[in-house]
């Protein structure tokens, strides 16, 4: 078969690594894809927003299936344009996908469902959201509507930092804001739940837990992922059956009495209180870093579920995995998530061996006269599976330092929660 895969991260490179293994897959084209995956797929450089041109690729390179990687071609609705020229795509369609690309959508959902979440307020301008936070209680929690990149969410410990918070997203910080969300403070733990459904049978993908702040310790400005390790460490029975019958269900059965049936990767962001799971948002794709993270872990075809996925078959899938530890390792360029260089030579990667159960996954790089240059601000991201965190994470911090690449920088404490040292 041949493959072609949306988007240039971390998160579409482990995708691809994934389906190279399939006995099924002969050609992989990534669109437009990084250095990482150039080795292994064909990079087109294409005009995602043209989804004309991308069709016309599509049907005359007899492409037999497209995974869509982001959030922005699914909230676009690239699915159901891709769906209506007959070609078999998995991802979600466009009012699916408004799960992530609208707060608002999935706050009236929840509403309408009793899916428990935390209690917030909407507001169309700057004044009336000023009003509301003047009289509310603080810690609280300030989201942009729409897509920002997983960065639009600002905790905010005073009243200070909540106006500074309304102005940026009022003020286009992450597109043209017409809403805004101000929410309680969930005093809890994060985990990162993942189920895949083709609109019928649901099987949970794993969990994980991400660290999106940019410093040691869960400090700093949110980035769009510094690392992550899976299983999460707060995942257990009880909980498990709870984020399924409280959360999962009702929100794939809510969509489906408004007549979507909701096919791909779902993304549950929760915070767990006292064994209790509260949604802060969905994601209607695989998180990033979190499936450069889980994937390695599937023993079973990638492409076999995709398509089953895609053919309404889940139900006669059965999804397998390897009982070990993962933990994944950002590595960024200096600067990130504010202003930083690019272009950057990676000189020794082409060199680099990694063993087994040890990966590199290519984020913001491209590939020039042999030579690996990074351009994004996330760059590679080193994940390692072993028996326990500590071990994946010492091989990790290793693995980075013999690569001494002078233009970037991590965080050495991922997964530092589950870590006994």
């Amino acid at each position: 078969m041949k493959v072609g895969i949306i988007g240039s991260g971390g998160r579409e490179h482990s995708i691809c690594h994934a389906l190279n293994s399939s006995k099924r897959v002969k050609q992989i084209y990534c669109f437009p894809g990084n250095a990482g995956t150039a080795k292994i797929a064909e990079n087109i450089s294409i005009n995602l927003e043209n989804f004309s041109e991308l069709k016309d690729f599509i049907l005359l390179n007899t492409i037999d299936l497209i995974i869509v990687g982001p959030e922005k071609p699914l909230v676009d609705g690239l699915v159901d344009f891709l769906e209506a020229n007959n070609i078999k795509v998995f991802g979600p369609n466009k009012l699916a996908s408004q799960l992530e690309g609208s707060k608002i959508f999935t706050k009236n959902l929840c509403e309408k469902h009793k899916i428990p979440t935390a209690k917030s307020g909407i507001f169309q301008n700057v004044h009336d959201a000023t009003q509301f936070i003047k009289k509310s209680k603080f810690p609280l929690v300030v989201k942009a509507d729409g897509l920002a990149s997983g960065k639009g969410v600002y905790i905010c410990e005073k009243i200070k930092d909540a106006e500074i918070a309304i102005h940026e997203i009022f003020e286009g910080k992450f597109g043209e804001a017409k809403n805004l969300l101000v929410e309680e403070f969930l005093k809890g733990e994060e985990m990162s739940y993942f189920i895949i459904t083709d609109g019928k049978k649901i099987i949970k993908f794993e969990t994980a837990q991400d660290h999106k702040r940019v410093l040691e310790g869960d400090k700093g400005k949110n980035t769009g992922g510094m690392g992550a390790y899976s299983p999460s460490r707060l995942i257990n029975k009880e909980l498990d059956k709870k984020i399924m019958s409280k959360i999962i269900k009702p929100t794939i059965n809510g969509l489906r009495e408004i007549g979507v049936d909701y096919k791909g990767f779902l993304y549950a962001g929760l915070m767990i209180v006292d064994n209790e799971p509260y949604l802060i948002e969905y994601n209607v794709r695989m998180g990033d870093p979190e499936c450069q993270t889980i994937l390695p872990k599937l023993k079973s075809d990638l492409l076999k579920i995709f398509l089953s996925c895609c053919d309404e078959k889940l139900n006669k899938t059965e999804i397998k995995w390897h009982n070990k530890k993962s933990l994944c390792v950002v590595l960024c360029s200096k600067g990130y998530p504010d202003e930083f260089k690019k272009n950057i030579l990676i000189k020794n990667l082409n060199k680099f061996k990694f063993n087994e159960d040890e990966y590199c996954y290519h984020a913001g790089t491209i590939i020039t006269k042999e030579q690996i240059y990074a351009t994004g601000g996330r760059v590679l991201n080193f994940v390692c599976l072993s028996q326990n965190f500590l071990e994946s994470r010492i091989k990790i911090i290793n693995s980075i330092k013999s690569l001494n690449w002078d233009g970037g920088f991590y965080r050495k404490d991922i997964g530092y929660k589950v870590i006994s040292e």
